[in-house]
Formats: structure tokens, sequence, C-alpha cells
């Protein structure tokens, strides 16, 4: 009697969350760094003052505890929603270990068919996001695996909800026993290379959507917020603008005497956050006689793993 064929459970799906990585310690600032210029060595004034940022934050950043929890959050939703064992999260950075290429191994080597590969920042670029899943789709391609890759999460109800929230709570601390004008909100991203703008690119057109559907679910008169860009690189060319601490300079000038920065861009703290926001920006404000305050980061906040949950189980 010939009986129906065994088969096993199905084989996983790999996740793959993705950013952008940490040098370790002081001891890994000089690879980090010559990983970053793409294997040319940086100046010894370069990685003096790269040491010196991560000094004035405590000597390293939290980048890779923060993500490491934020995959564990995603897979305990993927867990809750899907049924253990259907999806498995592995994340890999760009510029630092774990590097994507190894959580892709990692996924394949597991059993793993297919990749679902998302970027821990919700704005697409081609100059950004568009770099991390080519790397994916190649080691992918190497094992001969499938990639289903999520471009973009900008608008997803949950991050507007999420961030919306602290905007509200931050705005109210901040305004609390102070009288005068209403402060004056900023949704900064990174800034990128304003070459992306005859690209077609959509990075700055959806900074503005996200920060247009925060401000409306958080009641803010439209001309109480607008978009600024911060942490832009030392190089000859022009990047996108206007940076914060220029943002800043403009609405002092207009009588406004306190700001909200919500980093919009970003999903949890790291040397963009704590040193060029909560050092520099704010040593800016201080300087213009502005009240300051930042929205908190969302890091591995439940809320933010059921959103990245949900996006993974929805790519295309």
């Amino acid at each position: 009697m010939t009986g129906a064929p065994v088969t096993g459970p199905p084989a996983p799906i790999g996740v793959v969350l993705l950013s952008y990585g940490a040098p370790a310690g002081a001891e890994d600032v000089e690879r980090y760094y010559t990983d970053i210029r793409r294997g040319r060595r940086p100046t010894e004034e370069q990685l003096a003052d790269l040491r010196a940022r991560y000094e004035a934050i405590g000597g390293t950043s939290p980048l890779a505890a923060r993500t490491r929890a934020q995959a564990e959050g995603v897979q305990r939703a993927l867990d809750a929603a899907a049924g253990v064992g259907r999806y498995r999260v592995w994340w890999g950075a760009k510029h630092s270990p774990p590097f994507i290429e190894e959580a892709v191994d990692a996924a394949a080597g597991a059993g793993a068919d297919e990749v679902v590969a998302a970027v821990l920042a919700p704005h697409y670029s081609a100059l950004s996001v568009g770099e991390y899943l080519e790397r994916v789709e190649e080691a992918a391609a190497r094992h001969g695996i499938g990639v289903r890759a999520v471009r973009s999460w900008h608008l997803e109800p949950g991050l507007v909800e999420a961030l919306a929230a602290r905007v509200g709570s931050t705005l109210a601390d901040l305004a609390s026993g102070e009288a005068g004008p209403p402060p004056h909100t900023f949704f900064t991203a990174h800034s990128l290379p304003a070459r992306l703008i005859g690209m077609g690119d959509p990075y700055p057109e959806q900074l503005q959507e996200t920060a247009a559907a925060v401000a409306e679910r958080a009641g803010l008169a439209r001309s109480r917020w607008s978009v600024a860009w911060q942490s832009a690189a030392r190089t000859p060319e022009p990047w996108l603008g206007p940076d914060v601490v220029e943002a800043m300079e403009k609405v002092a000038a207009d009588g406004v005497e306190a700001v909200v920065v919500c980093p919009a861009g970003f999903t949890s703290d790291h040397l963009e956050i704590l040193y060029d926001l909560d050092v520099v920006a704010r040593g800016a404000a201080e300087r213009l006689g502005l009240r300051f305050a930042r929205t908190t980061s969302l890091n591995d906040d439940p809320a933010l793993c059921d959103i990245l949950a949900r996006v993974v189980m929805g790519a295309g």
C-alpha cells in the first residue's frame, strides 16, 4: 500500500533588517570610517573628529544594540502574527559586522528559499535604501534564493501615529508653563547629495509626505512646521537643505522662541541623533535663544516592531 508523500514544514521566510552600522568601539573607528570611504583611509584629522563625536555621546554608538533589539522585537511580532518558525529574522549592516552579506548567508544557511529585505529607515532613495537592497540581491543570487524588497514604508498608519504621539507630548512638555508664540516643529532626515533631485528620486517628497501626515495627525498649523535636513557629509557637492541649524536661524529671526525636532527619517538612537541633534542642534538653539526639544526615538518600541512585521508580511 502506498501512502501519501511525507512533507515537512515549509521553508522559513528569511527576514533581513538593514541598518547603517557603527564602530564597535574607539579601536574600530578607523576600520569603520575606511569602509564608509570605500577603502580609502581617512586622514588623522578626520579620524580625530569622528572619535571626538563618539566621545561626546559616551564613547560608542548604541546603534548595534538598538538594531539587535529591533530585530528581536520584529521576530516576536512575526511569531505572534504568522506562527513561530514561519519567519526568521536577521539583521545586517552596511558598514560594520554583521554585514549585509552575512545576514543573507545566515538566512540561506537556515534553509530560507527567499528573503524579505527591509531597511530600518522609512524613506526610499536610490542613494541610500537602493544600495542596501542591491547588496541583498547580489548576496541572495549567490545562493539562488529570491528577494522581496521593502522599498519604503513612510506612510504606514502606525508610523504616522507613533510619530504624531511623540510630537504632541514633546510640544506639551516644551510649552508647559511658558508663554509666547507656539513652538515650530522640524521634521528631519539624513541629507543626501542634491543631485538626486535631477534623478527623479522620491526621497525629498517622501519626507514631506511623512511630515504632512504626522503634522495633520498632531494638529499642527501649517505655519508651525517644516522639513529640514541634517548630518550632511563634508563633500564638495551640494546636499539637500536647509540644514536644521540654518532652518532654526531663520525661524528665530522670525520671532519663534522654541523648536521641536522630530527626526522622522531615523528609527533609533545613534550618532546622527545623539550628536548632530542633541549636541550640535541643541547648542545652536541655545546660542539663538531658542528653547529646544527632540522627540524620543522609536528604538524597539513594540509599536514600531508591529509596524515592521506588517510591512514584512505585506512585501510583494
